[in-house]
Protein backbone atom coordinates (compact mmCIF):
# COMPACT_ATOMS: atom_id res chain seq x y z
CA UNK A 1 0.00 0.00 0.00
CA UNK A 2 1.21 3.50 -0.84
CA UNK A 3 0.95 6.41 1.57
CA UNK A 4 1.53 10.11 1.16
CA UNK A 5 3.59 11.10 4.18
CA UNK A 6 6.23 13.49 5.48
CA UNK A 7 9.94 12.81 5.10
CA UNK A 8 12.14 14.86 7.45
CA UNK A 9 14.93 16.98 5.96
CA UNK A 10 16.92 19.96 7.16
CA UNK A 11 19.22 20.37 10.11
CA UNK A 12 18.78 20.10 13.87
CA UNK A 13 16.06 22.28 15.37
CA UNK A 14 15.23 23.49 11.84
CA UNK A 15 13.24 20.67 10.30
CA UNK A 16 11.59 20.92 6.92
CA UNK A 17 9.63 18.11 5.34
CA UNK A 18 9.16 16.67 1.88
CA UNK A 19 5.77 15.21 1.11
CA UNK A 20 6.46 11.89 -0.59
CA UNK A 21 4.61 8.86 -1.89
CA UNK A 22 6.18 5.87 -0.17
CA UNK A 23 5.47 2.21 0.51
CA UNK A 24 3.96 1.64 3.96
CA UNK A 25 6.68 -0.83 4.93
CA UNK A 26 9.53 1.63 4.23
CA UNK A 27 11.30 3.66 6.90
CA UNK A 28 10.60 7.39 7.30
CA UNK A 29 13.81 8.25 5.44
CA UNK A 30 13.51 5.22 3.15
CA UNK A 31 13.32 5.17 -0.63
CA UNK A 32 10.26 7.02 -1.88
CA UNK A 33 8.23 6.44 -5.03
CA UNK A 34 8.03 10.15 -5.81
CA UNK A 35 8.36 13.58 -4.28
CA UNK A 36 5.06 15.43 -4.47
CA UNK A 37 5.53 18.46 -2.25
CA UNK A 38 7.38 20.43 0.40
CA UNK A 39 6.30 21.68 3.83
CA UNK A 40 8.13 24.14 6.10
CA UNK A 41 6.31 24.44 9.44
CA UNK A 42 8.62 27.18 10.75
CA UNK A 43 7.97 29.63 7.89
CA UNK A 44 4.52 28.13 7.21
CA UNK A 45 5.30 27.49 3.53
CA UNK A 46 3.87 24.72 1.39
CA UNK A 47 4.60 23.79 -2.22
CA UNK A 48 2.58 21.00 -3.81
CA UNK A 49 2.62 19.25 -7.17
CA UNK A 50 -1.16 18.92 -7.31
CA UNK A 51 -1.32 16.94 -10.56
CA UNK A 52 1.00 14.24 -9.19
CA UNK A 53 -0.82 14.15 -5.85
CA UNK A 54 -4.18 13.68 -7.57
CA UNK A 55 -2.70 10.87 -9.68
CA UNK A 56 -1.44 9.05 -6.58
CA UNK A 57 -4.77 9.54 -4.78
CA UNK A 58 -6.67 8.14 -7.78
CA UNK A 59 -4.43 5.06 -7.74
CA UNK A 60 -5.37 4.42 -4.09
CA UNK A 61 -2.66 6.17 -2.08
CA UNK A 62 -3.74 7.14 1.44
CA UNK A 63 -2.46 10.38 3.06
CA UNK A 64 -1.40 10.36 6.69
CA UNK A 65 -3.26 12.64 9.10
CA UNK A 66 -0.86 15.56 8.84
CA UNK A 67 -0.57 15.32 5.06
CA UNK A 68 -4.36 15.07 4.82
CA UNK A 69 -4.66 18.36 6.74
CA UNK A 70 -2.06 20.03 4.48
CA UNK A 71 -3.83 18.83 1.32
CA UNK A 72 -7.23 19.86 2.66
CA UNK A 73 -5.96 23.36 3.45
CA UNK A 74 -4.55 23.61 -0.09
CA UNK A 75 -7.87 22.51 -1.64
CA UNK A 76 -6.53 19.37 -3.35
CA UNK A 77 -9.58 17.29 -2.44
CA UNK A 78 -11.89 19.85 -4.04
CA UNK A 79 -9.90 19.60 -7.27
CA UNK A 80 -10.09 15.81 -7.08
CA UNK A 81 -13.87 15.96 -6.53
CA UNK A 82 -14.32 18.39 -9.45
CA UNK A 83 -12.23 16.15 -11.71
CA UNK A 84 -14.38 13.13 -10.89
CA UNK A 85 -17.64 15.01 -11.41
CA UNK A 86 -16.37 16.32 -14.77
CA UNK A 87 -15.39 12.78 -15.85
CA UNK A 88 -18.84 11.48 -14.89
CA UNK A 89 -20.41 14.27 -16.93
CA UNK A 90 -18.34 13.27 -19.97
CA UNK A 91 -19.25 9.61 -19.58
CA UNK A 92 -23.00 10.24 -19.32
CA UNK A 93 -23.13 12.40 -22.47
Amino acid sequence: MVKLRLKRCGRKQRAVYRIVAIDVRARREGRDLGKVGFYDPINNQTRLNVRTIVDFLEKGAQPTGTVHDILKKAGVFEKLRLKHSFEKLLITH
